[in-house]
């Protein structure tokens, strides 16, 4: 940007300028700044208060202001700043139209008051090449003579580019052409245009029209260009003479042709067009007059008819010679040579006459087997009356010749009526005259459908979901098959092979309609029960005898989640809440308890997580989502209160998803003792003769007594060993246990009439391990006697204990 006075103009009028501004109070001084076009709104020209030496904070107040030109306020001045900016997008083009100079300016004039003050700014606009050069024309037609010299020149229009300097056009390209070139010319405004040369002579035969490219590019950068297409359409003149399609002809006519009968159509053609292609035909010189008496030429169309009637006997061969002329201003020619042939007529057709014909047969007939006998003949003598008989290739019949001009139709390949029902066979009888006369004759053979084919299933094997919980009596699919024989052949019957499973036969669990085939469950589908049923389906046709064919169907039980998650861990009766008690001194990470659940649902819908839906304090205990661990997460400090409630959440993985909650409520005590009565606490000094002391006396007892027992039970079992497999099935939690024996640490609980026992199973090896953590230091354990109906081995584990108390 730059601003400038001009100081010649101050010079001159200086005197009387000042004169003028004392009494007008305006400056005359010029501020010229330079912009280039396309500017974006809002960007800023320069600081016009500090090129005109007015104080920013009195603009405001002395409301300085831009008049506005051609109604339309290209620039504003910030009263804030002073800054001169953009207020509307200009554009070069639009203001300054004319293209007699390369300089454009925007003159305005900026108003101050207080005092009234009048500063001239002129704003030049730079160029930068926003338009791309254009012709006035997008198609430029030129008709050029193929008889034009090679070197003549035409004018076409030239390129208009709206931008000026160097970035209006500066020269031409013509796309690659073995006809053409161009010569690019400058004007005397300096404006360029180009002159298209012929450089080769043109043929118009051998290309009408050339189409060309001419390009415009202009010198901005980066550059810009426009196109235009030059159509050039190639003039014809007559230098190709008639050519007919042949020199010689050679032409069999029969006797008695009737008369205006076609004899031939002469064609003769003319590479040039208009009238220099139009062509007369005319007999030649060489042309006999009987021969021009006998057949007429047509001028116009080439085409030669009878125009006497024709005898073999009379005149048995004609010569003739036939000129085609075109109609250009220096007329050419061309010729040829006609032989015409007069033959005897062969004006006798063949005959056919049909002895014998058996329809409708069975599509098993043999083959080799006669259906027809039929008989040819033909009045004419000689190679006229000599017959030949034959039908279509494709049939699978043949013609065998029994005697003389007697002929057998047979059965040559097998018949099929599923691929084709019906045969219309056509007997085709031609002599052998020149030209050769022909007859036909048409039946028609109908096939009888006999039960040859096996009903098809469209697959061999089905695989059906059902999702369980179904309603009985739903539809489960349609295995439809189909028959391509008729009638009975074709009716289908649908059944179900019975098979047993688990002595339930696969009728009283599914129905198929035995008329279309429809699918049904006769009962609702647990996926826990029963996962997949596999039995086949037989359809068979109504035929005599009966054919038929089987489907193998896979039925899939498809799992939903219907089962709530059981927590078996830790136990509890229906409703009421766990009560654990655990030291006051446990340390940081300390497992307190471990919630299992159990889900007899699928896989995917069985994944427990777990989560505390209450807890008395979130920074105490901790909750292992996956296995269900809770373990503290600090020391208890004598601030905690001594009992915690916790509400733990099993939740599975279905949609949607399914829970089971446990409360457990945690009590702490001062010693590593548990006491497990709620309403009890443990006193922090004792005698020994203390309640606590007897209760652990008790126990001690009660432990050796079990453990004895256990030995000796342990003893009689083993004796008993073979006939453990004569015991009652396993009850439903050994099968769940036995289900799930991947997985580390289920759960099973036992009752017996006097004690009831909260047991952590593990599966190892096919043997029950009871565990319960001991809270202190070391562990030990013992084993209590497990119900019969568990069918599970008694054992120990010096890692697993368990803790009974009276019910």
């Amino acid at each position: 940007m730059e601003a400038h006075i001009s100081a010649q103009h101050w010079g001159r009028y200086g005197s009387v300028f000042l004169l003028f501004s004392a009494v007008l109070n305006t400056a005359s001084a010029v501020t010229h700044y330079s912009i280039p076009e396309e500017m974006e709104e809002g960007s800023d020209v320069a600081n016009l208060a500090a090129d005109l030496g007015l104080d920013v904070k009195t603009l405001s107040k002395r409301r300085i202001r831009l008049d506005v030109i051609a109604n339309k306020k290209y620039l504003d001045v910030n009263k804030e700043t002073g800054q001169l900016y953009i207020a509307e997008r200009i554009d070069r083009e639009l203001i300054c139209t004319a293209k007699t100079s390369t300089s454009c300016f925007l003159k305005m004039e900026a108003i101050v008051e207080n005092p009234q003050r009048i500063f001239y700014i002129e704003l030049e606009i730079m160029d930068i090449n926003d338009n791309a050069p254009n012709f006035r024309r997008d198609t430029i037609n030129l008709d050029i003579s193929e008889a034009t010299q090679a070197g003549e020149r035409f004018s076409v229009n030239n390129a208009v580019d709206l931008d000026v300097g160097a970035n209006s056009v500066k020269t031409y390209h013509l796309s690659d052409s073995d006809h053409f070139n161009i010569e690019i010319q400058t004007g005397r405004d300096g404006s360029k245009f180009a002159d298209l040369i012929l450089k080769k002579a043109l043929d118009r035969e051998q290309q009408a029209v050339h189409n060309l490219i001419l390009t415009a590019v202009d010198g901005g950068v980066p550059t810009r260009s426009g196109t235009a297409s030059i159509t050039v359409r190639v003039l014809d003149t007559n230098d190709n003479a008639p050519k007919f399609d042949k020199d010689n002809y050679k032409i069999d006519i029969m006797e008695n042709s009737p008369i205006g009968s076609l004899v031939v159509k002469l064609n003769a053609t003319d590479l040039d067009e208009g009238t220099n292609s139009e062509i007369l035909y005319s007999y030649s010189l060489y042309t006999s007059e009987k021969t021009q008496l006998t057949f007429d030429l047509n001028p116009n169309n080439g085409e030669i008819t009878v125009k006497e009637l024709i005898n073999y006997e009379d005149f048995r061969i004609y010569d003739m010679e036939v000129i085609a002329t075109d109609k250009g201003p220096n007329s050419l020619t061309g010729q040829c040579k006609l032989t015409i042939l007069v033959t005897d007529m062969n004006d006798n057709h063949p005959e056919i006459s049909i002895k014998s014909f058996q329809s409708p047969v069975k599509e098993v007939i043999a083959v080799d087997t006669v259906i027809a006998v039929v008989s040819v003949s033909d009045k004419d003598s000689g190679d006229n009356g000599i017959v030949d008989i034959r039908i279509a290739d494709k049939l699978p019949f043949a013609l065998r010749e029994s005697s003389n001009n007697y002929y057998e139709l047979v059965v040559s390949q097998p018949l099929d009526r599923e691929k084709v029902p019906e045969y219309e066979i056509t007997f085709t009888v031609t002599d052998r005259g020149s030209p050769p006369l022909s007859d036909n004759e048409t039946m028609t053979l109908e096939l009888l459908d006999v039960n040859d084919n096996v009903p098809q299933f469209p697959q061999s094997f089905y695989t059906i979901p059902v999702m369980e919980n179904n309603a009985p009596g739903a539809l489960l699919s349609s295995l439809t098959a189909f028959d391509p024989d008729l009638h009975e052949n074709q009716y289908l019957v649908y059944f179900i092979i019975e098979k047993e499973i688990v002595n339930t036969s696969m009728s009283m669990l599914f129905s198929i309609n035995p008329e279309n085939g429809n699918l049904y469950a006769l009962k609702t589908f647990d996926y826990e029960i029963e996962k997949e049923f596999l039995f086949h389906i037989e359809a068979r046709d109504s035929g005599v005898p009966p054919l038929s064919s089987n489907v193998t169907v896979h039925i899939i039980i498809v799992d939903q989640n219907d089962n709530t998650p059981v927590i078996v861990s830790p136990w509890r009766a229906h409703g009421s809440v766990v009560e654990e008690k655990i030291p006051r001194s446990t340390d940081k990470g300390s497992l307190v308890s471990k919630v299992i659940a159990i889900d007899t649902d699928s896989v995917q819908n069985s994944r427990i997580t777990y989560q505390f839906l209450q807890v008395t304090d979130a920074t105490l205990f901790s909750l292992d989502q996956y296995n269900g661990e809770i373990r503290t997460m600090r020391m208890f400090s004598y601030r905690d209160p001594r009992h915690q409630r916790l509400v733990v959440i099993a939740k599975d993985n279905g949609d949607p998803a399914l829970s089971a909650t446990v409360t457990i409520k945690l009590s702490t005590v001062e010693t590593a003792v548990k006491a497990y009565s709620d309403m009890t606490e443990v006193p922090l000094e004792y005698d020994i003769f203390s309640d606590l002391n007897v209760y652990l006396v008790i126990g001690l007892g009660s432990v050796s007594f079990l453990l004895l027992i256990t030995i000796l039970v342990t003893c009689v079992l083993k004796c008993q060993k073979p006939k453990l497999s004569k015991a009652a099935p396993p009850s439903r939690n050994s099968v769940i246990s036995e289900r799930n024996s991947t997985i580390a640490d289920s759960t099973l609980v036992s009752n017996d009439a006097y004690w009831y026992s909260l047991f952590l199973a593990e599966t190892r090896k096919g043997k029950l391990v009871v565990r319960q953590p001991v809270p202190k230091a070391g562990s030990r354990y013992i084993v209590s006697s497990l119900p019969r109906s568990t069918g599970l081995t008694e054992t120990s584990d010096s890692a697993a204990s368990t803790l009974q108390y009276p019910k």
